[in-house]
Order: C-alpha cells, then sequence, then structure tokens
C-alpha cells in the first residue's frame, strides 16, 4: 500500500504544473555544470526527504539546479547541503555528515527535509505563481508528517510561507534563532539559509547552525 508520503513523492516527480520551472529544470540538466558532464541530472520535481516519523521538519526554498535538481534528492551534491548535513549528522540526526547523491546511504532520524517550490527556479527565485502552484504539495506532506513538533525555516522564503499556514495573527519580522508558535502546537524556528552566500560571508557559521538544531531538539522533546 503507498504511504501519504509515497503518494506525493510520485506526483512530485512527475508534475509539469508550471511551464518555466520544467524548462529550466530540463535546460540545466541537458547543458549541465562542467564538473558533472557524465552525470544523469535528475531534471525532475524533487520530494522531500527523511524520516516520516519524524519530529523536526526543516524547509528550505527550492532545489538548487545542480544540486538536488542534479542528484534527485533535497540539499544534495552542493555546498548548501554540505553544510546542512553536517549540522544534521553533528545533531545526531543524520547518520552520516555528507550526501553527495541519492544511493550514498544516507539516512535521517527524527528529521523530513523539504522545501516550498520542489523544481530548481532559475536564479533561485521561483515565482508568486509558481510558490502557489506548488504550495499544495508542502501543504499535503506536513499534514502527513503527523509527529511534527518544530519546524525549522531556512530563509525568509520558506519563513513567510509556514507562517501564512500556520501563524496565529501578524507575522513577527524574521530574525536568524527567533522562535515562535504557531497552529496546532508547532514550534517554528528562523535560521538564515545555508547558501553560500550566507555562510561565504560569515552572516551564518557552523556554531549557528548548530544552535538552531539544539533548540530544535529541546522543543521537540
Amino acid at each position: 500500500m503507498v504511504s501519504p508520503l509515497q503518494q506525493i513523492e510520485k506526483e512530485v516527480t512527475a508534475c509539469h504544473a508550471c511551464p518555466r520551472l520544467v524548462a529550466w529544470r530540463e535546460q540545466v540538466g541537458t547543458e549541465k555544470r562542467a564538473a558533472y558532464i557524465d552525470d544523469t541530472y535528475h531534471a525532475k520535481g524533487v520530494p522531500g526527504f527523511g524520516d516520516p516519523s519524524a519530529r523536526l521538519v526543516i524547509v528550505g526554498l527550492a532545489p538548487a539546479a545542480h544540486g538536488a535538481n542534479r542528484t534527485g534528492r533535497m540539499f544534495t551534491g552542493d555546498r548548501s547541503g554540505d553544510w546542512l548535513y553536517a549540522a544534521l549528522h553533528r545533531a545526531g540526526y543524520a547518520n552520516q555528515p555528507t550526501s553527495t547523491h541519492a544511493k550514498d546511504g544516507m539516512k535521517l532520524t527524527d528529521a523530513w527535509i523539504t522545501a516550498p517550490v520542489k523544481c530548481a527556479p532559475p536564479a533561485n527565485k521561483p515565482t508568486p505563481a509558481e510558490r502557489d502552484t506548488c504550495l499544495p504539495y508542502l501543504q499535503r506532506e506536513l499534514a502527513a508528517l503527523r509527529n511534527a513538533q518544530v519546524i525549522v525555516a531556512l530563509g525568509r522564503f520558506a519563513y513567510e510561507v509556514i507562517w501564512k499556514q500556520f501563524g496565529p495573527g501578524v507575522r513577527p519580522n524574521f530574525s536568524h534563532s527567533g522562535v515562535a508558535e504557531l497552529a496546532d502546537g508547532l514550534h517554528l524556528i528562523c535560521s538564515y539559509h545555508v547558501s553560500q552566500q550566507n555562510t561565504f560571508t560569515g552572516k551564518l557559521t557552523e556554531a549557528m547552525l548548530d544552535d538552531i538544531f539544539q533548540k530544535a531538539r529541546q522543543l521537540s522533546q
């Protein structure tokens, strides 16, 4: 019997709802980056990944063109993923510190990783219409993660999407390490995104990211 999360995975992988995103993900998969010229790109929608019983849900923005769009797994095969999975390993959520491809043995315990937009967007900037078209997948995903207690929003985009779905009243300003109470007893923790723009400049450090997941542990006890 197919579980709700498995059904979502099938639908996401087969989705062609947004013409611009479909054209871009496939163009990237054909033109490729020189470093990955011998790779067969996934070049489809990228479903969430992790432990279906997770209490922690990590929400990013969208698959990276030469990361998840190439490997088929969220935050896998790029520098952002290097930071995220290393931090999850230090926090005890991941069985290994690196996530390089979909069959590398990576397993998450008590954590699930997803994004509001399931296809790689040009310049990492989905349109509001693309976000809204894809949003039902995230809504169904979160509904299927019945044990979820904490959502970590990586970046302002994820924060605004989650607040729109679960936030009670006026949305507070985004701030790294900020914690808010959501509907249904969920806790929301804000974090700067693990993009190179933040990690290379020191705006987000390993210690800052470790603190986010320590808070997640405390709030999901």
